[in-house]
């Protein structure tokens, strides 16, 4: 197994990342049929999902209660098992169907999948958002790695690679890894020639209050200010400075979309900003 490696001169990859929120809503579909037109058109697609809403729903159902500092899930022995049975189970099984019904060919697969994303666990650390202690996120890892040699060989063959949000490390301990983490390692080890987050929001909001504060695009500083003025909250912080680090890593652009229509996907990848909010360096 190759954890990690280039496009080797490849044909460079789109990688998708959807939160769970999308998976469970209505323009599933739609996004679903363009990403097999993608795949089918010989663009190699690789798709990253979370699964956070049914992961907590599920949490609830059971009498657990959910702890996210800075819109990070700390994540106990049983908070493992409830991602393991949503992200692993139920997300990645509908995932997988939608994309089949679209007409592509899709895989699903997990850190503990040959390790498609080799993972060690996430020492305790200080994170932004959750004040100057550092926080232990439990069975939460970091990723080290991407199995390359394995998507590699499925894209070759036109199958789109859904790969859920769990790690695994040598010994087989899996891990819960936040999936905007995913889907950026993802990107700089196939070398991605665009990554897009897409999530319940269409972009990132001078205001969340106002629609037409979208911002068409973001650099690195502007981020960082964002981040510092408090513009930019909860969830969107990790998924901030998660994607910019990807950018200095060598990823060419990531965008960030939501609740795409038909056709959309294809769009912003095209004319970066016109849907969403591109992050350039």
């Amino acid at each position: 197994m190759s954890p990690s490696g280039g496009s080797s001169g490849a044909a460079a990859p789109v990688v998708v990342k959807l939160g769970g929120e999308v998976v469970a809503g209505e323009f599933l579909a739609p996004l679903a049929a363009d990403i097999a037109e993608l795949a089918n058109g010989g663009t190699k697609v690789v798709v990253v999902h979370g699964g956070g809403p049914q992961a907590t729903a599920l949490q609830k159902k059971l009498g657990q209660t959910p702890n996210i500092v800075a819109g990070r899930r700390i994540t106990d022995r049983d908070a493992l098992e409830v991602m393991k049975m949503t992200v692993a189970g139920a997300v990645n099984v509908d995932l997988c169907a939608a994309l089949l019904a679209a007409g592509a060919k899709p895989v699903g697969l997990h850190g503990a999948s040959a390790r498609a994303i080799a993972a060690e666990k996430r020492p305790p650390r200080v994170v932004s958002g959750a004040g100057p202690d550092a926080i232990d996120f439990g069975h939460v890892g970091d990723v080290t790695g991407v199995n390359h040699d394995l998507i590699a060989l499925l894209t070759l063959h036109g199958f789109v690679p859904v790969l859920a949000c769990l790690g695994a490390d040598a010994k087989g301990n899996v891990f819960n890894i936040n999936a905007d983490v995913v889907a950026n390692q993802t990107a700089i080890a196939l070398e991605a020639r665009a990554l897009v987050l897409v999530s319940d929001v269409r972009g990132v909001y001078a205001n969340i209050e106002d629609p037409s504060s979208r911002i068409p695009k973001m650099s690195i500083a502007d981020g960082s200010k964002a981040i510092a003025d408090g513009v930019v909250k909860k969830g969107m912080i990790p998924k901030l400075e998660e994607s910019f680090a990807a950018i200095k890593a060598g990823v060419r652009a990531v965008h960030v979309v939501g609740s795409l229509a038909r056709g959309e996907l294809a769009k912003e990848i095209a004319s970066p900003g016109s849907v969403g909010t591109v992050l350039v360096p």
